[in-house]
């Protein structure tokens, strides 16, 4: 069971805008503390950062709809309520899932601007926990610039008594990723020196997601990237981070294609049962989160399926206290997600995911018993995620060191067709091996942006890669004419959802294209 949260308990009032705890849930006053009365308290900063961390839970509850079911590598049954309106890019404003994403990313920026408010009066032993609010302040901006564009930077807790709202305006998309930059940068001093903790924001994380929001912005800075993404990837041992990956020694080419598998399974916190034949599974995978802190793992936000009465979640309310972290961050995404006819593998993507071409990461990506190419309107399920219900285990990765990698290869190019620096292909040819591919000696854009396809799939990354990469019309307006969906180059975005424009009126401008 895991336990990063075990023991803390913090509920925040949103109309308050207050936060309070205590050491044991007491159901009959859950708001027992102020927050200045927290604050006072020896670990009233620990404990708001772990209120973060929880706020942050709702996060990927919906985010693959709005992600991955949203690029070329997955779609959705015909047949299931809204979701096939994702895939098609036939969304409106009005979207509760477009709201919810909105607002759960703002509920936890809130959070942490309650712990930078107040920065001022954390101990010497503390001073982590604000670093960490910087971190997810980040990182949650970084979340909603690349959904939504042009949104607001919150830079405190907003006094809903006073219309402070109307001090935010939307913000050009490169001065939001500034100050995202400016945030992550902030948290690396803060967390400089304080002990790894992979289900924490920390500094090497923290130094690989400015680099990354350098590569998002409209305009790369690809040698700012360069060199923070240096700075890990040539000293990866002393941050703690590196590929899992078992050298092949003496084994045999099939016995170690067994072990590759493993390995990639074992990123996710998976298991497989039953033994190989020449190479291929034959058992299924199952979670076992003993497997699931480990050196490819940079930050990832925990999930259990164990109830844990004295937790309490960021938007519990009065009368439903007893939430725990024991809910998946997306059922669509579990091996009964299917259900919801959401995560079935585009036939495009299988063109490229094969037993043939990816011996590794097929086995560990695609539920291989769903799989049959042979029939057009056949049904292919993910089996990253192999919780069998709607309350899963897995925790959600937000970043590993395989994407480091490959990002590292990706600032060296900076935008360019092809490198042949030795530094780029030794990174790119990293992940290659553990994918038991051959190495490459020339790294191109179109390599590139495949690797991570087939890498990161059902892991909400390829959509941004598109648009960061700069493809994002040529193969998603491809992508939407094969299949009759409703693709234009404005819906790369999501559109504001309606209900922050109705909450400001006249305040807020809809994205174009909605």
């Amino acid at each position: 069971m895991k336990k990063i949260y075990k023991n803390i308990i913090v509920c925040f009032s949103v109309a308050a805008l207050f936060s309070s705890c205590a050491e044991e849930l007491d159901l009959s006053n859950p708001t027992a503390l102020s927050i200045e009365e927290l604050l006072k308290t020896d670990n009233g900063f620990e404990l708001l950062s772990n209120g973060v961390l929880d706020a942050y839970q709702k996060v990927p509850a919906n985010e693959f709809l709005l992600t991955e079911l949203r690029s070329d590598n997955v779609r959705a049954n015909s047949e299931n309520g809204n979701y096939p309106d994702f895939h098609a890019y036939n969304i409106d404003p009005n979207n509760g899932d477009v709201a919810t994403y909105y607002s759960n990313n703002m509920s936890t920026i809130k959070h942490a601007n309650t712990v930078i408010d107040n920065r001022f009066l954390a101990p010497e032993n503390q001073q982590y926990a604000v670093g960490e609010a910087y971190f997810m302040r980040a990182l949650c901006h970084f979340n909603l610039v690349r959904a939504y564009q042009n949104v607001p930077f919150i830079d405190k807790v907003l006094d809903i008594t006073k219309d402070e709202a109307k001090d935010y305006p939307q913000l050009p998309e490169a001065e939001v990723y500034a100050k995202i930059i400016e945030d992550f940068k902030t948290s690396i001093a803060y967390l400089d020196g304080v002990e790894l903790n992979r289900y924490r924001p920390s500094a090497g994380a923290a130094i690989c997601l400015a680099a990354k929001a350098y590569l998002s912005q409209p305009n790369p800075d690809f040698k700012e990237a360069e060199l923070l993404l240096a700075s890990v990837v040539e000293n990866n041992d002393a941050y703690g981070f590196d590929l899992l990956y078992t050298e092949r020694g003496n084994s045999s080419m099939f016995e170690h294609y067994e072990n590759l598998i493993k390995d990639f399974g074992h990123v996710f916190g998976n298991e497989i049962s039953g033994d190989f034949t020449g190479g291929i599974p034959d058992g299924s995978w199952s979670n076992n989160d003993g497997y699931e802190i480990n050196e490819e793992v940079i930050f990832s936000i925990a999930y259990d399926l164990f109830s844990s009465d004295n937790y309490v979640t960021s938007d519990s309310g009065l009368n439903d206290q007893v939430q725990t972290d024991s809910e998946s961050h997306s059922f669509a995404m579990t091996l009964q997600g299917p259900s919801n006819g959401v995560n079935i593998a585009s036939l495009d993507f299988l063109d490229y995911m094969t037993p043939t071409l990816q011996p590794i990461r097929f086995y560990a990506s695609i539920d291989a018993i769903s799989y049959n190419p042979s029939v057009p309107t056949n049904d292919t399920f993910n089996a990253k995620f192999p919780t069998p219900g709607e309350i899963g285990d897995n925790d959600w990765i937000v970043l590993r060191y395989a994407d480091v990698l490959l990002m590292y290869a990706e600032a060296i190019l900076a935008g360019g067709d092809s490198t042949t620096d030795q530094r780029a292909v030794d990174a790119f040819n990293q992940v290659r091996l553990r994918a038991g591919l051959n190495d490459q000696a020339n790294v191109t854009k179109a390599l590139l942006l495949q690797e991570r396809r087939l890498e990161f799939v059902y892991e909400n990354q390829r959509l941004y890669d598109l648009i960061r990469f700069g493809e994002a019309d040529r193969v998603l307006q491809k992508f939407s004419d094969d299949n009759s969906l409703f693709y234009t180059n404005e819906k790369k975005y999501l559109p504001f959802p309606q209900r922050e424009l109705d909450n400001l009126p006249g305040f807020y401008k809809q994205n174009n294209g909605y």
